[in-house]
């Protein structure tokens, strides 16, 4: 499987990315991009997490389980491993 970088605007190379899993609970950011093949890219933004999209991780368990977060007024939950190719900057 060949895995691509997905942007749609330039990278602010001032600001650190860090994936979505990475970060605390309560915390927000934007995403910047997404590390996955077109149909990944494509479960995300039907979802409606597509690049520039602001997200706030509302909680997420220790070790294993789905991240819950907030985004475009929605809450989801989704796993450890589409949450670990989501990019995001930092509030």
């Amino acid at each position: 499987m060949f895995a691509f970088q997905y942007k749609s605007f330039k990278m602010n190379h001032e600001q650190e990315t860090s994936s979505l899993i990475e970060i605390r609970d309560g915390q927000t950011g934007t995403i910047v991009s997404i590390l996955g093949g077109r149909s990944l890219i494509k479960r995300l933004a039907d979802l409606g997490l597509t690049t520039g999209t602001e997200i706030k991780v509302i909680g997420r368990t220790l070790f294993t389980g789905p991240v819950q977060i907030e985004a475009c007024g929605s809450k989801l939950a989704i796993s450890r491993g589409l949450a670990s190719k989501i990019m995001v900057t930092l509030k």
